[in-house]
């Protein structure tokens, strides 16, 4: 790590890079699902009209990577796949409902 790229990310903001994760393309709208119950990736298309596979999976890996989503592969027949919220993205659900309550007023 440069010295620069160092000091650029000891003056970034706390919230910042949760909040550039959580402003891509569908993100809030799979957190918000997620947090009604598991998700399966055919559904996410289904419902979220004007999606398709290519950013539907990016987003999807994105927010698994950072740990809000739990990728859980259910082997019954037909094998398939269901995300659900982790403990770090249940921890999340308040600061939105905080933000929903600002919006609000």
């Amino acid at each position: 790590m440069t010295t620069e790229s160092k000091a650029e990310k000891d003056n970034e903001c706390p919230a910042q890079a949760l909040l550039k994760l959580l402003s891509g393309k569908w993100k809030p709208e799979i957190f918000l699902l997620a947090v009604e119950g598991p998700l399966r990736f055919n559904t996410l298309l289904r419902d979220l009209k004007g999606s398709n596979k290519q950013s539907i999976a990016v987003a999807l890996r994105e927010l698994e990577d950072f740990e809000l989503l739990d990728k859980k592969i259910i082997k019954l027949k037909p094998l398939h796949i269901e995300y659900t919220l982790s403990e770090k993205g249940k921890s999340l659900i308040p600061v939105f409902k905080q933000l929903e309550l600002f919006l609000e007023k």
